[in-house]
């Protein structure tokens, strides 16, 4: 039994990184505020997000499985232009993520220590700083440990954030039977503004695509530090606990929002740090004092969790991706170098970015939006193509079924984001 205990918590690796860094400001600040905003309106549009998703999230270990490599190897099997599509997403959206998801850890900090005043420090400076703070332990932690380090780490923040998430709710519910107002605004579809936010709040539902470039080379790296090829069926199983982990949290934090904030008259402030603070204040006001610190616990390592895989995945991905546009010039051999090489232009990018020009953090995050909703039709479409490509063994490939579905999906995606821009 224990042996069997052992094996099933030793497959879970790159999954749980995979929500990790899916679990975020998509969950924490846009599932809470569909909830706050709609009541329980928006949980079927989340099941369907996810259904939509799931193939092309599916790929990225899925390929890692089949061929011992990362989807990057596909993607280059289709031709170097599609890595440099890759590179070239990741590079203009890669600093304005990492930027929004530190600073709004860096919020969270504040409002749970109460640092407003500190030092008499001005707010952005004060945010700021935090986030380099963040951002320089994060860096050590990843250049100290790397890939096992980041493993345990994220395994202990996830099962914290979720038993935490999972009691809120449960307060919630058997504690406060009545809280939950009658409905005052309903979702309508002859809304503009309601539109938008859907469309914001599905671009980045579970997470943007890139992840499931990310989960490939977590994945592909797994099998290097512990020696050996994880097979399909454990690939599989790690995957779907992420994937469909990540699925139920942002039905939590929906859950929490409706309960906590519909109908409270509070009005959401456009800043995620901001949006943080009245956050943990609705908590504290519906559960009383003594939830406080689950709340903050679980609000904390969510965007902690997102720091740090973001700021590790980024980096391996470049990293990846130059080793396959410039093998003569690049060893895989030297990866170590690589990386901490991108590692440092990610940190100093974002450090840059912070100190001067948070101001306009909001308009970096619609950005960032926009550009999610780009790539995603486009990276779905590349990992589609890798993995029905015959290089890929046959028993791996997946069949008519899942084709049919990825078409369906991609032909849904691509209407969703034309829509979007044309709102």
């Amino acid at each position: 039994m224990n042996s069997t205990k052992k094996s099933l918590l030793s497959q879970l690796g790159p999954g749980l990184m995979y929500a990790g860094a899916a679990v975020g400001v998509s969950h924490l600040v846009q599932s809470t505020k569909a909830g706050g905003m709609f009541g329980f309106d928006l949980i079927l549009a989340i099941l369907i997000i996810h259904l939509v998703k799931y193939p092309f999230f599916e790929f990225g270990p899925r390929y890692t499985a089949a061929t011992g490599r990362n989807i990057l190897h596909g993607y280059k099997k289709l031709g170097s232009w599609a890595v440099w599509v890759y590179i070239t997403m990741t590079l203009i959206s890669m600093l304005i993520i990492q930027s929004a998801v530190t600073v709004v850890t860096a919020g969270l900090l504040i409002n749970i220590f109460h640092l407003e005043s500190l030092g008499g420090i001005e707010p952005q400076t004060l945010a700021a700083l935090i986030s380099l703070g963040l951002l320089m332990l994060c860096f050590s932690l990843l250049a100290t440990g790397q890939y096992k380090l980041l493993d345990k780490l994220v395994k202990i923040i996830i099962l914290v954030l979720s038993i935490t998430s999972v009691f809120a709710v449960g307060m919630l519910i058997f504690d406060n039977p009545g809280y939950y107002k009658t409905a005052e605004v309903q979702f309508s579809f002859n809304d503009t503004a309601h539109l938008i936010f859907l469309a914001t709040f599905l671009g980045w539902m579970p997470a943007p695509m890139d992840i499931s470039v990310w989960h490939s080379i977590w994945a592909e790296t797994n099998n290097e530090s512990s020696g050996e090829k994880t097979n399909l069926k454990s690939a599989m199983f790690d995957f779907r606990i992420g994937f469909f982990g990540t699925a139920f949290l942002a039905i939590c934090f929906l859950l929490l929002g409706a309960l906590v904030m519909y109908g409270s008259g509070e009005s959401f402030s456009p800043s995620g740090a901001k949006f943080a603070g009245q956050l943990m204040d609705l908590y504290q006001k519906s559960l009383g004092s003594w939830a406080y610190p689950i709340v903050a616990i679980a609000a904390f390592t969510t965007m902690f969790s997102t720091t740090l895989t973001c700021l590790d995945a980024y980096p391996r991905t470049l990293s990846a991706s130059s080793e396959l546009l410039f093998p003569d010039y690049m060893d895989h051999k030297n990866q170590k170098r690589h990386y901490l090489f991108w590692l440092l232009f990610t940190v100093l990018g974002t450090v840059l970015i912070l100190f001067f020009f948070l101001t306009s953090m909001q308009a970096m995050v619609k950005v960032a939006t926009l550009l999610a909703f780009i790539a995603g039709p486009v990276l779905a479409g590349l990992n589609t193509l890798a993995m029905f490509d015959k290089s890929v063994p046959k028993h791996a490939r997946p069949g008519k079924v899942m084709l049919l579905w990825c078409c369906l999906s991609l032909t849904a995606m691509i209407g969703c984001s034309i829509a979007y821009l044309l709102l």
